[in-house]
């Protein structure tokens, strides 16, 4: 039995041995064959000792490196650069570096995109004696960047591309200028609250013959390409329903049954909508006459300072329903007094208190604030007031005002419909 435990004790101790002597062999082996590049560098920066992983991305030999060249030797003209004025400080300041991204030049003249990181070896009494680095093939996460960095590129160029288009469509959707009408101030503003969306808000002054004027405002279900094309076609066919018969209730009526004609698919396509007539009369006041489709009551500035709302009763959504009860509303403008039309964007807007929508109340406190006040001046005032909002405008908000002038005022300055 010692027999036999003595000659299991010896096969153990054998094993262990083999055990060991495997370990290190494995353990050299490893270092040599590692997926990464690890070398040795003395504190001179000379390198002392280097695995065969990183001799092979690079196309040495051994004995070309080891004792005669420098790690930053291996690097690129700006890696040097970058090595000696922020790398080699920060390892003799902190004792290791981790992570830096450079670039190794190859025995065939390619660069080599590397992540590498480095400790200094101190002797026992503190002083460095030797800086091991590890280096890590950067080529796929270079690629990687920059594949991400040409889709962000592309992506942008996209972007701006499609900003363009939208602006430009936007801009065929609004009146290069308003109609000039004598002795009339008239100013407009289109705020665009998004430019990856086209907007459905329209407007528009045009003549109609014999010292009349129509003019409309509104805006269409939804945004984008499909809400383009139903302003378009509302644009065009309340200027042609208006040509053959002015009357507003009659123009509006009109639009209900073209878009009701153009609904398909079980896709409604209705707006909110203000169309009304400006008839000169010979004292320089103007006769308004004025419907509306569901859409927000205009406000009326007197020359005296009074505002109130202009009250449009039985208006319903146009485009809805295949009729529609359509109330007609008239209007004395006397010189000074403003007409002032808007879309839901203003009264929707968030407010940059936090306190909320901003609300029909709060635009009509406003407005009498303003009053008196001439188009142009209230039209100025909603601008800057759209501005404090900031980001709390979600929609877009077209606005129109017009003002008989009193006698003896300049030309009216008049406000051309282009996007801001």
């Amino acid at each position: 039995m010692c027999t036999d435990g003595h000659d299991g004790g010896d096969a153990a101790r054998d094993d262990r041995a083999a055990f060991a002597a495997l370990l290190e062999d494995d353990a050299e082996e490893l270092y040599d064959n590692a997926p990464c590049g690890y070398l040795s560098t003395l504190m001179d920066g000379r390198i002392a000792k280097i695995n065969s992983t990183l001799l092979d991305w690079l196309g040495y030999r051994r004995d070309e490196l080891v004792g005669h060249k420098k790690f930053s030797d291996l690097l690129t003209v700006g890696g040097r650069l970058y090595h000696e004025t922020h790398f080699a400080p920060l390892l003799r300041m902190q004792g290791e570096v981790n992570g830096i991204a450079l670039e190794l030049r190859t025995t065939d003249g390619s660069r080599l995109p590397v992540l590498v990181t480095s400790t200094v070896k101190t002797s026992g009494d503190g002083t460095p004696v030797l800086i091991r680095t590890t280096v890590f093939d950067a080529r796929e996460r270079r690629a990687y960047e920059e594949e991400l960095l040409r889709a962000h590129r592309e992506s942008e160029s996209e972007r701006e591309r499609l900003h363009r288009l939208n602006a430009t469509l936007q801009k065929t959707l609004l009146p290069p200028a308003l109609a000039d009408v004598p002795g009339l101030d008239i100013a407009a503003h289109y705020h665009i609250a998004s430019t990856d969306e086209v907007g459905g808000d329209f407007y528009d002054l045009f003549p109609l013959g014999a010292g009349t004027w129509g003019f409309f405002l509104g805006d269409v279900r939804g945004k984008g390409a499909d809400a383009a094309v139903v302003t378009s076609l509302i644009r065009y066919t309340l200027r042609a329903a208006a040509v053959y018969d002015p009357a507003p209730a009659s123009v509006l009526a009109h639009l209900n049954t073209v878009l009701n004609q153009e609904e398909s698919g079980g896709d409604p396509r209705f707006c909110t909508v203000i169309f009304g007539t400006l008839t000169r009369d010979a004292d320089g006041a103007f006769h308004v006459a004025m419907a509306a489709g569901g859409h927000p009551p205009a406000l009326l500035m007197r020359g005296d300072g009074h505002t109130d709302v202009v009250p449009t009763p039985g208006g319903q959504l146009i485009g809805v329903l295949p009729d529609v009860q359509i109330a007609t509303v008239t209007v004395h403008l006397e010189p000074g007094d403003t007409l002032l039309l808007y879309t839901d964007g203003l009264t929707e807007a968030y407010t940059a208190d936090g306190s909320g929508r901003y609300g029909d109340d709060a635009l009509l406190a406003f407005a009498r604030s303003l009053a008196p006040a001439t188009a142009s001046h209230a039209v100025a005032a909603i601008r800057e007031l759209l501005d404090t909002f900031g980001g709390g405008v979600e929609d877009d908000t077209a606005v129109l005002a017009v003002t008989p002038q009193r006698d003896g005022a300049g030309p009216p300055p008049v406000l051309h419909g282009t996007p801001r």
